[in-house]
């Protein structure tokens, strides 16, 4: 961790990344989770030069070299003020990251991204269906959580570069993959890398979400409107259960226990490594799945 042991040090560039980015009313997104997610959480190391650095309910992490920094997700637009003071809180700069990618492209995962990105300079990666959805500031009708009436917006995002499935971005020595795991949106992304301690190389798994919910009237089964996404999916929740996976990082951070991870962790023991949690991740999915097609095959 690159900490400066000088408080007065580490204010001044909480106070200078606050002078780049500042949330706004109209930018803030309001949802009936959204004050919940957003509680500020201290940040904390993971594995190696991976932190976490998001508010409590919303996953963002750092990912972390010489050369320059990897942030994954921004969650809401007013999560990137914390964002910011937590990776200055950690003793790094949000001019040092060079690189930001996106899990999915709902509010809670992506809005921050605008801010984040105006405010170190960064280029922004996302799968196609993903880079639309965030330059347009706002999901497209072949997303299970759109809203004809009254599509969610978040602050658009300028000039994403497209990744595809099995690509590897790199900023200096880092090197995180994408895989695509369409099932929750169309354009939904998992992220691997490899994380170093002194004595061991750790593979971690930025896992999107698979959870199959929608608004009223969408159907994961299809209909004579919409296309069914069923096997889509359940590729999806099987490439997650087959990644190398030492380290599971989830887009909602219940979802794969890591506070309470955190809280367990001692100087001889470190839970967040768990080479079954993959595919615990996955088999879970499955089974919200199935309970979800029961639902649709029952009306």
């Amino acid at each position: 961790m690159a900490t400066s042991g000088k408080p007065a040090l580490v204010l001044a560039m909480v106070a200078a990344a606050m002078g780049t980015a500042s949330a706004t009313a109209e930018e803030d997104v309001k949802c009936g989770m959204c004050e919940e997610w957003n509680q500020p959480q201290q940040p904390f190391q993971i594995v190696g030069n991976t932190y976490y650095v998001g508010p409590r309910g919303l996953s963002a992490v750092l990912l972390t070299s010489e050369q320059g920094h990897i942030l994954l997700d921004g969650a809401l637009p007013q999560s990137a003020p914390l964002i910011i003071r937590n990776i200055a809180a950690l003793g790094f700069r949000i001019e040092d990251v060079k690189l930001i990618v996106n899990s999915h492209a709902h509010d809670d995962h992506a809005g921050g991204i605008a801010m984040l990105q105006r405010a170190s300079g960064a280029s922004v990666a996302a799968s196609a269906a993903g880079a639309q959805a965030l330059r347009a500031g706002l999901v497209g009708p072949d997303d299970p959580l759109y809203k004809a009436n009254g599509p969610d917006r978040f602050p658009k995002v300028a000039q994403v570069s497209e990744v595809a499935d099995g690509v590897i971005l790199r900023v200096g020595p880092l090197a995180i993959k994408a895989h695509m795991t369409p099932g929750h949106t169309t354009g939904g992304t998992t992220w691997t890398w490899q994380s170093c301690e002194p004595k061991r190389c750790l593979d971690v798994v930025y896992a999107d979400s698979l959870n199959p919910i929608s608004h009223d009237g969408f159907r994961f089964s299809g209909s004579a409107t919409m296309p069914e996404r069923v096997r889509s999916f359940r590729a999806s929740i099987d490439k997650v259960a087959a990644l190398k996976c030492d380290v599971l990082i989830a887009v909602h951070p219940g979802f794969s226990n890591l506070m309470e991870k955190h809280a367990a962790r001692t100087a001889g023991s470190n839970p967040f490594i768990d080479p079954e949690a993959c595919r615990a991740y996955a088999a879970n999915a499955g089974q919200r799945l199935n309970r979800r097609l029961a639902s649709e095959a029952s009306q």
